[in-house]
């Protein structure tokens, strides 16, 4: 069947999954530029993180359910649909008229984003042989560090030169050129599955504890206490539903996540990896803006665009790596070199001071967005490289799954040490209302408000605090890049038959081929 479609039809309809992928991360750091003037427009400060949380737990839950039901039906009008969802939450957020139908409007586009980044390196394994993936999969890749270089100054410029409301109509002819990519050329390959079957339980089930859990950590520690009777209810509420998850999964025919997956032992090692590596990487780019602001005394649109240089680093690693790979047919050596890389960029940022300089922390930004950007294409290589075509979906949404919880997990964790760090070493300057704000890591602030007997202290205190994150970062890192020697490595396959290459590798064969 794909023996009929040629190389540029194929290049025609990456190209589309790529500008799909630019629309969806592209939106969500031009709306964080344009957050000021919409709250100023729209009021409702208190609701100014559910404009990001409602995207968020929209597009994780939809994710693993997308990616199964394109593994039954079809990627091609899955993909169509989720972009189309996608502009048409766009149109309606533009259109929003206060925080209520903006919040709404973004869990719209969620749902659409959801389907783009389950079905998009899907699409790559449908369309290439896994030996051919690696240049794609690092092209893909450096869409999402594409569009943090860009977003933010794109962002400023729309906000000020014509409207915060564009900001949202700017993804529309985005979104028009991938829908004709998609619609026009994509073809349509199905799995051939004769007895289809929807695991509606099991989506409740995993919606009803992905949701919980994942609210459970945007707030804890900033509208709750991680004490308080509701974080600890939102969490029994999420182990409950993510323990009947499970139970319905052993039954189901058709499982949402089959736990058979987790017998394969690189889709198992792969997930844990990409978990560990997501709440680092995420917790680097949260707090280097953060540290560059009140150290550097860099202004707040400077410190966001101070993260360029690691962009730049991770998007042509990325690339260069998809490369290296396709090329050779090898990935764990890849691995675990780009491990190493991002352990001891991660260190390195750990080792700055108040008397550290621009030039000295982009050197260390750099050394860690090339680790993060060597590895970012290997473990979706490896667990497509593993799976029959039948599967492809829902392991590349599991992959993708584990990195959206990662770095939430990985945000809630790292300010808690920042907010602990600095409470126990400010002493007397934990009542200063700038120091407050510090304390629950929000990084709109101006370093005016503390008073200039107390600065140099303060400094030293708040760089020992971030050090704390970077260094519970490292151990992170650390943990990942001794889990990569357990990757077990087959070569990469020149066609989409799964069987023979399983079995003499020794790796369980956990699904049937066709």
């Amino acid at each position: 069947m794909l023996s009929n479609i040629s190389n540029s039809q194929k290049i025609t309809v990456m190209i589309g999954v790529m500008l799909a992928i630019l629309l969806s991360a592209l939106d969500q750091t031009i709306v964080a530029t344009a957050m000021p003037r919409i709250v100023s427009e729209l009021k409702g400060l208190e609701h100014f993180s559910w404009v990001f949380t409602a995207y968020m737990l929209a597009s994780t839950v939809t994710v693993p359910i997308y990616g199964k039901l394109s593994d039954i039906y079809g990627r091609k009008w899955f993909f169509f649909g989720g972009i189309v969802i996608f502009i048409l939450g766009s149109i309606l957020s533009g259109l929003s008229q206060n925080m209520t139908q903006l919040i709404v409007f973004r869990g719209l586009q969620g749902i659409g984003g959801g389907a783009m980044m389950a079905n998009s390196f899907a699409i790559i394994g449908d369309l290439f042989v896994p030996s051919e993936r690696g240049r794609w999969q690092g092209m893909l890749g450096g869409m999402f560090g594409l569009a943090s270089v860009i977003g933010p100054t794109l962002g400023g410029w729309i906000t000020d030169n014509a409207s915060w409301r564009w900001n949202f109509f700017v993804n529309i002819p985005i979104g028009i050129l991938a829908l004709a990519a998609i619609g026009f050329l994509m073809p349509k390959i199905t799995s051939g599955i004769k007895e289809r079957s929807i695991d509606y339980l099991g989506a409740l089930a995993l919606t009803l504890g992905l949701v919980p859990f994942l609210l459970a950590l945007v707030w804890g520690g900033n509208q709750y206490a991680w004490s308080s009777m509701m974080e600890i209810g939102l969490f029994i509420m999420s182990m409950i539903f993510l323990t009947l998850f499970v139970i319905t999964e052993r039954f189901a025919k058709e499982p949402i996540i089959p736990l058979g997956l987790f017998k394969n032992s690189i889709f198992t090692v792969s997930v844990i990896i990409t978990f560990l590596t997501a709440m680092g990487m995420f917790g680097a780019i949260l707090y280097i803006p953060l540290f560059s602001q009140v150290v550097l005394g860099l202004s707040a649109t400077n410190s966001g665009t101070i993260l360029t240089p690691l962009m730049f680093a991770l998007v042509i690693a990325s690339i260069i790596s998809g490369q290296v790979i396709s090329k050779t047919g090898k990935y764990k050596r890849i691995a675990i070199f780009g491990m190493a890389i991002v352990v001891v960029g991660m260190y390195w940022l750990s080792t700055v001071t108040s008397t550290t300089t621009q030039v000295e922390l982009l050197m260390r930004m750099i050394a860690l967005g090339v680790g993060l950007g060597i590895t970012m294409p290997i473990f979706t290589i490896a667990v497509q490289n593993s799976f029959d075509n039948s599967k492809l979906g829902v392991v590349t949404a599991s992959t993708q799954v584990a990195r959206s919880i990662g770095g939430t997990v990985g945000v809630a964790i790292f300010g808690s040490v920042l907010n602990n760090a600095l409470t126990g070493k400010l002493g007397n300057m934990a009542t200063d209302p700038f120091v407050q704000t510090l304390s629950k890591a929000n990084p709109k602030f101006a370093i005016t408000n503390i008073s200039a007997n107390n600065l140099q202290g303060f400094l030293d205190v708040f760089t020992g605090a971030i050090t704390e994150v970077f260094l519970l970062g490292t151990i992170l890192m650390g943990v990942a890049f001794v889990v990569t020697f357990f990757l077990k490595e087959i070569p990469l396959r020149k066609s989409h038959s799964v069987r023979p290459i399983l079995e003499e590798a020794g790796i369980e064969v956990a699904v049937e081929e066709e």
